[in-house]
């Protein structure tokens, strides 16, 4: 299974497959590509879906301004980091620590 140094290393690296899916949520969010790269290059793993297809994914958060949590969803194989979709947590969801899922 990959980490987040692995992820950050194909971002510096420019290796991103941006997937239609989440550029049209960014658009819909009003999120930013600095957001989801700053996401990644601050923040931390919180899930792994190592069952996704193709590729294992996994779910990181970070933070806009220090302030506004974010969440990214991504998946690395071939050599490439996908960027899946990405969202503001829904405190309805999420515990105040943004990592903690509410059941």
């Amino acid at each position: 299974m990959f980490n987040i140094n692995e992820i950050r290393k194909l971002v510096e690296d420019n290796k991103i497959q941006w997937r239609g899916h989440i550029l049209i949520r960014m658009q819909q969010r009003e999120i930013r590509i600095s957001d989801v790269i700053s996401c990644i290059m601050e923040g931390e793993i919180i899930e792994y879906y190592e069952s996704d297809y193709p590729f294992p994914s996994c779910l990181i958060l970070g933070f806009i301004d220090k302030q506004k949590g974010i969440h990214v969803v991504c998946a690395v194989g071939q050599g490439y980091v996908w960027m899946i979709t990405t969202y503001y947590p829904d405190k309805d969801k999420w515990y105040n620590d943004l990592k903690t899922r509410k059941r």
